[in-house]
């Protein structure tokens, strides 16, 4: 359930006009719902009531705006972050340090020493090097630091192929039949609490089957580092689950996916963390866009050309995604059109031969499920600025990240003067 529907024939969130929200702060502009956001929290967490404790740590990569993280860290989320730059957000939107997850196959030096220094909960640390080298930092410190190994079990997540995470030839975690022996190693190290293991195999995840043949292969390593003396107390099995992108899709559900997991893990002894991020967010969110004009070229459907593009909202041109496209005021009528933006790239295409709703110049569209991988993989490509983000509560809305203008991006630059 998400709070954006027609009232009187215009489209609100939740209690705002869509039209109010382009007036005051111009489009194109990501809105979001805090109502939206507090129900995805609360029914994620309602799905895993059937197990003692869970750690929840929401996925700053899919959503790092400040206002977001603090709606979730009221909702008692700590944050799983795979930079720097995401702890340090992470921790200004009021997560606590010791409900930090620091995930990523490329933390650096300076991360490392960041995340000791601030108190993190745990490392999941991704190679046996990247073990080492956190071992030699908290040594120095005079320090020991929590951490799980991240096992990459070679299962297919059957998700698209940029955002599967957890076969063989991907870049994450150690390989699983080198995971016991790289953990007695790590646990040998002075600096490292080797206290559990870690799993993420994908994003966007529409059928529970590859979740739990990746946990089933986690709890027998669970099972061998014992019989090996090893000691493990935590295990976290990432995020992943899927939304739905299009009108009449079916994901699994946070409550099927948590009596999946209490059953795989019932013997397991151990506290269970989670990273969900997409599930979240996603559905919280619409970008909010208006139609530039449109164009005919030869006898095809017409282009639609709005003032979002690809450096806006990337997933269509990155992923081939999907995302519904609803005018804000419709009219009943519907026309086939290709919805394009207006960058310098045949890549900046949303749709091609799309049914929608009727459409001209000056009227105003949302594309659906965009709370997630939207304002956060945007650019400036074309020397476009930076888009706006706006969260509504009730019946009223604020800015929550003022739209970059090219003017200050380009402030940021600096001619030499031998030029």
């Amino acid at each position: 359930m998400d709070h954006f529907a027609l009232r009187n024939g215009v489209l609100h969130v939740e209690d705002v006009p869509l039209p109010a929200i382009a007036e005051a702060v111009g489009t194109p502009v990501y809105v979001y719902s805090r109502a939206t956001l507090v129900r995805h929290a609360q029914v994620f967490r309602e799905g895993l009531s059937g197990l003692d404790d869970p750690h929840i740590a929401f996925a700053v990569k899919s959503n790092p705006n400040l206002a977001v993280l603090r709606v979730l860290a009221k909702e008692g989320f700590g944050a799983d972050v795979v930079s720097g730059g995401e702890l340090t957000r992470a921790l200004a939107a009021g997560m606590k340090p010791d409900d930090v997850v620091f995930s990523g196959v490329g933390k650096t030096h300076a991360e490392l020493v960041q995340g000791i220094e601030v108190g993190i909960g745990q490392f999941n640390i991704e190679s046996e090097e990247e073990g080492h080298e956190l071992s030699l930092i908290a040594q120095r410190r005079g320090v020991r630091v929590a951490c799980a190994l991240r096992v990459n079990p070679d299962v297919d997540a059957r998700t698209h192929e940029k955002i599967s995470t957890g076969k063989r030839e991907n870049k994450f975690g150690v390989p699983l039949d080198r995971a016991a022996s790289i953990y007695a190693t790590l646990a040998e190290q002075p600096g490292l609490e080797m206290r559990g293991v870690a799993v993420h195999i994908g994003s966007q995840l529409g059928d529970l089957d590859p979740l739990e043949t990746a946990f089933t292969k986690l709890g027998a390593l669970i099972a061998e580092l014992r019989a090996n003396g090893q000691t493990v107390t935590h295990a976290d099995l990432g995020g992943g689950l899927g939304v739905p992108y299009k009108k009449g899709e079916t994901y699994p559900t946070p409550a099927e996916y948590g009596a999946m997991v209490a059953r795989v893990t019932r013997d397991w002894g151990v506290r269970l963390s989670f990273e969900p991020g997409r599930v979240i967010a996603g559905n919280a969110g619409v970008l909010l866009t208006r139609v530039i004009r449109s164009k005919r070229s030869g006898n095809g459907p017409p282009f639609v050309i709005v003032d979002a593009a690809m450096n806006d909202l990337a997933r269509p041109a990155m992923y081939g995604a999907w995302h519904d496209f609803d005018a804000v005021e419709p009219t009943g009528e519907r026309m086939t059109a290709h919805i394009v933006g207006p960058i310098c790239e045949t890549g900046d295409t949303f749709a091609m031969d799309r049914e929608i709703d009727a459409l001209s110049a000056g009227d105003l569209a949302v594309f659906r499920t965009a709370g997630a991988y939207g304002a956060t993989m945007a650019s400036s490509y074309n020397s476009r600025g930076y888009v706006a983000e706006v969260l509504v509560d009730g019946d009223r809305f604020a800015v929550v990240a003022d739209r970059i203008m090219p003017h200050s991006i380009m402030d940021a630059e600096r001619v030499p003067e031998w030029l």
